[in-house]
């Protein structure tokens, strides 16, 4: 059985109409394979689609504001991504005179591009003979060749790229690397695999020795941060108080409310007579409304998030908080939780406060 050949066949006859697969064009690919890192396509369709309708060349894209990109990419997490991606656009404007480049070692001097995605858009735009190994081609090996070696292990991603490399079809590397992802994807996925209708189950050394949920392995080693979040709600007529986040930590240069972090959960009463709120809301903050706690998971935190209402007559406000019209939040960035809680809020006063 040749496990390549059959991987390809497969993918001829069962792979997805997506529309990146339909060119060669690197901007494009680059624009896919970003969006779609550690997001499902049914989620990043839609976004890759917004994308490339509202900056349909990497010249555009690197024109446009950080705020713009984070705007549009809103509610897709991970928003260095999209920072990075701007850096990206405008350092192949700048390097390259807007002709996005094909070369493996070309992509991989470039902001946010490491080895998976230099090698994934120099294979499929230029059939540049590089084997792409993410999350699904590591499955899929680890499974069929039965290694048990830890995928994120030093030894392990050597180990999984040169086996990667020696089963990669030479002559036809971006269709190769693209059934091998999609093999992954739609057949060899991570729970309840299709084993039973698989074309190289017979050879697959997981499928043989029962090993299917065993592999492939991955170390734990990310130890999860609780962190507890303590927004205020503070509006003024017509205007709402917003912070611009601009610190090294999540969500940065994204919108959010005025916060304080506290390193447990508080009643919401101790939590405005700490200095740091009476510093800037004073020592007579009147509590209108608490709303109720929210969790809120990132890749290695996990938040405990509450919405405090209040209002007072005088505060001093931080060098990161401004007051800005309740019709304005529909231009800025903001976190998930953020946007979901102040939609909820203004629903029936503002009834297409978000709607595009």
């Amino acid at each position: 059985m040749n496990f390549a050949s059959e991987l390809v066949k497969w993918y001829h006859e069962n792979k997805r109409d997506l529309p990146w697969r339909h060119t060669t064009d690197p901007y494009i690919i680059w624009l896919s394979e970003i969006i779609l890192q550690q997001t499902r396509v049914e989620q990043g369709l839609p976004y890759f689609n917004r994308f490339l309708e509202k900056y349909p060349s990497v010249t555009d894209f690197a024109n446009a504001s950080e705020d713009d990109i984070l705007k549009l990419w809103q509610g897709l997490g991970y928003y260095s991504r999209g920072r990075n991606m701007l850096k990206t656009a405008q350092l192949v404007e700048e390097q390259f005179t807007g002709r996005f480049p094909t070369a493996y070692e070309d992509l991989i001097k470039l902001k946010g591009i490491g080895e998976y995605t230099a090698a994934a858009i120099s294979s499929f735009s230029a059939n540049e003979a590089r084997a792409v190994v993410d999350g699904n081609v590591y499955r899929v090996l680890a499974r069929y060749f039965g290694i048990d070696e830890p995928i994120n292990s030093p030894k392990g991603k050597k180990q999984f790229q040169q086996l990667a490399d020696e089963v990669l079809n030479k002559d036809e590397p971006a269709l190769h690397n693209q059934a091998m992802m999609e093999f992954g994807a739609m057949l060899c996925k991570p729970k309840n695999p299709a084993c039973g209708i698989c074309p190289v189950r017979l050879g697959c050394e997981a499928f043989k020795t029962n090993a299917i949920n065993y592999l492939p392995v991955k170390l734990k080693t990310v130890k999860i941060k609780e962190r507890f979040f303590n927004y205020f709600l503070l509006t003024d007529g017509e205007r709402i108080l917003m912070n611009k986040r601009t610190s090294n930590d999540i969500w940065t240069n994204l919108y959010d409310l005025p916060m304080v972090e506290t390193p447990m959960l508080l009643p919401a009463d101790e939590v405005t007579a700490l200095p740091d709120v009476q510093e800037y809301f004073g020592n007579d903050v009147q509590i209108k409304e608490i709303f109720g706690l929210q969790k809120f998971a990132l890749t290695h935190q996990r938040l405990t998030v509450r919405f405090i209402h209040i209002e007072n007559k005088t505060i001093k406000l931080h060098e990161n908080w401004f007051y800005t019209h309740i019709e304005n939040l529909k231009k800025l960035a903001l976190p998930k939780i953020i946007f979901i809680f102040l939609t909820n809020f203004f629903k029936f006063k503002y009834n297409s406060l978000f709607s595009n």
